[in-house]
């Protein structure tokens, strides 16, 4: 019988957006922070789209889509 290695883990994945006046990477930043309050066990994260908003011809600010993973708890 095969028994469970402590890298062994099962994610729960959740789609967030994250919003910055100043850089994608403070967007994704901004959204892995406010997903912290709430959620435990942040494992990993993935970007999968950016977007912005244009203001008199400018980058207003910048929204990244991003797919993050957190192991579960409990369970053998």
């Amino acid at each position: 019988m095969a028994t469970a290695d402590n890298n062994d883990h099962v994610y729960k994945v959740i789609e967030l957006v994250g919003t910055s006046e100043k850089s994608v990477d403070d967007a994704i930043q901004n959204a892995i922070a406010r997903a912290s309050k709430t959620l435990k066990n942040l494992r990993w994260f993935e970007a999968l789209q950016v977007r912005g908003h244009i203001e008199d011809g400018r980058i207003g600010h910048y929204q990244v889509t991003v797919k993050v993973g957190f192991t579960l708890e409990g369970g053998s």
